[in-house]
């Protein structure tokens, strides 16, 4: 028998056949944004591209997880052109991010404690970019002392009563309910968003898995232009399957101020099915009578959380809009 050749002796990685030609028009998907360079992932490596004054002409600024057309310049450093934007699915502002399929409101169930009115800013801005929305709470670990995980999590899932918003426990470090995020996340371009200390980085980290090192890899290659105000960065996870891909984002600030007072009530949707019920046309639910929106706050078909949530945004456009 023949001695077996070291190419036949080790285990055979599937590759893209090698495209890069220069001048090659290519497809692929913005990653990141920074210092005038679009860093472009076409499924298997990664582009440092620059923007044609074309774009400039026809007011059009690519984002991160927009889809694009680009012209490779350089085969050994890997760098090309953007060519063309093509059509957006959807955009949110801030933070500026382009085609996500879904949005995932990431809190912790303590360490911090979870801010119901912060969520439901969220979830606007994601419901009036067109996005569907998912809760997650992490550190389901700390409510054990508390409730079973089980109890917690209808707890949680109460808060939110009316609407059809899924809302999911888990806990990073004991690995529970990450498979089942998996399956949500897998084939689709997500937004992940909450605050500082609900786990996010260590979440993605699960996500990533055995790429860590792959990913630490290409993070090196996007040093190129790295400031300290901090971007938002779309994270290919290869574990789960073609097209997934994760924003690690700054997260939203505050609503845009296109929003109107009295458009707030249609986005908490267990508040807008009860508008009809209410005596007058223009209720804001507040201090007028016979408001059927706060009988059904009564009879508990909304919860306080979240009601104290839609006075607090009510009352803030209402200001902003006196200005």
């Amino acid at each position: 028998m023949p001695a077996m050749t070291p190419a036949a002796a080790m285990p055979v990685r599937t590759r893209k056949p090698d495209n890069r030609t220069v001048g090659r028009n290519m497809r692929g998907k913005i990653i990141k944004a920074i210092a005038g360079f679009y860093y472009i992932h076409d499924g298997h490596d990664i582009y440092a591209c620059r923007a044609r004054g074309v774009f400039r002409n026809i007011d059009t600024k690519p984002l991160a997880g927009d889809d694009v057309t680009f012209e490779v310049t350089d085969t050994k450093d890997m760098e090309g052109w953007v060519t063309s934007v093509l059509e957006r699915r959807n955009e949110l502002n801030r933070p500026p991010v382009a085609n996500a399929d879904q949005m995932l409101a990431f809190f912790a169930v303590k360490d911090p404690d979870p801010s119901v009115l912060h969520i439901s800013r969220l979830l606007i801005a994601a419901e009036r970019a067109g996005i569907p929305q998912i809760i997650v709470f992490n550190k389901a670990d700390l409510a054990e002392a508390d409730a079973s995980p089980e109890d917690a999590l209808r707890k949680l899932q109460d808060i939110f009563r009316g609407t059809d918003i899924g809302v999911h426990l888990i806990s990073v470090r004991g690995g529970s309910g990450i498979e089942d995020l998996k399956q949500i996340l897998a084939g689709r371009t997500t937004v992940l968003s909450g605050p500082s200390g609900a786990g996010k980085s260590s979440f993605v980290n699960a996500l990533l898995g055995e790429r860590k090192m792959e990913t630490g890899e290409i993070s090196r290659k996007l040093q190129r232009g790295k400031q300290t105000t901090r971007h938002t960065e779309l994270m290919y996870l290869p574990e789960l399957g073609e097209g997934s891909y994760i924003f690690d984002t700054p997260g939203f600030s505050a609503l845009d101020n296109e929003l109107e007072p009295e458009d707030v009530q249609n986005y908490f949707p267990e508040i807008a099915a009860h508008i009809p019920e209410c005596r007058f046309s223009g209720c804001a639910h507040i201090n007028e009578p016979d408001c059927g929106v706060k009988q059904a706050l009564a009879e508990g078909l909304i919860s306080p959380e979240r009601y104290e949530a839609y006075r607090t945004l009510y009352a803030e456009r209402k200001a902003a809009a006196r200005y």
